[in-house]
C-alpha cells in the first residue's frame, strides 16, 4: 500500500502573494478619521459656527475627504496592481455623477420661465 500522508503541501504562502488585505492599524487610522471627518461638520453646524457658503463648503470638503478616506483605508484602492481597472471605472463613474449633478443645478437655476 502506498503512503499519502508522506508528502506535506503548504498552500498558504500561495494565497498570502495574491489576496491583499488592510491591517489593524490601517482600518482604525481609517476609522478614526471617519469619525473627525463626520464630528467637524457636525459640530459646526450644530453650534451654529458657520452659516451659509463657509458652512456649505466645509460640509463638501469634509465629506469629499470621508470619500478619499474610505476609498483609501477601506476599499484599498492604493494597494491595487497594475491595471488600475477599478481606479478608471471609479473615475468615470464620478465624472458621470458630477455631470448630471452640475447639469441639473445649471438647469434648475437658469432654466427661469419669464
Amino acid at each position: 500500500m502506498a503512503q499519502h500522508g508522506t508528502h506535506s503541501h503548504d498552500h498558504s504562502h500561495e494565497h498570502g502573494e495574491h489576496e491583499s488585505h488592510g491591517s489593524l492599524k490601517s482600518y482604525v487610522i481609517g476609522f478614526l478619521l471617519s469619525l473627525v471627518l463626520t464630528a467637524i461638520p457636525l459640530i459646526v453646524v450644530l453650534n451654529d459656527l458657520m452659516e451659509g457658503t463657509p458652512a456649505k463648503l466645509l460640509l463638501l470638503g469634509t465629506a469629499v475627504l470621508q470619500f478619499v478616506v474610505q476609498l483609501f483605508y477601506f476599499m484599498h484602492l492604493k494597494e491595487e496592481k497594475k491595471p488600475r481597472y477599478n481606479l478608471m471605472v471609479l473615475i468615470l463613474g464620478i465624472a458621470i455623477v458630477l455631470t448630471i449633478v452640475a447639469g441639473s443645478i445649471w438647469i434648475m437655476t437658469y432654466n427661469k420661465v419669464s
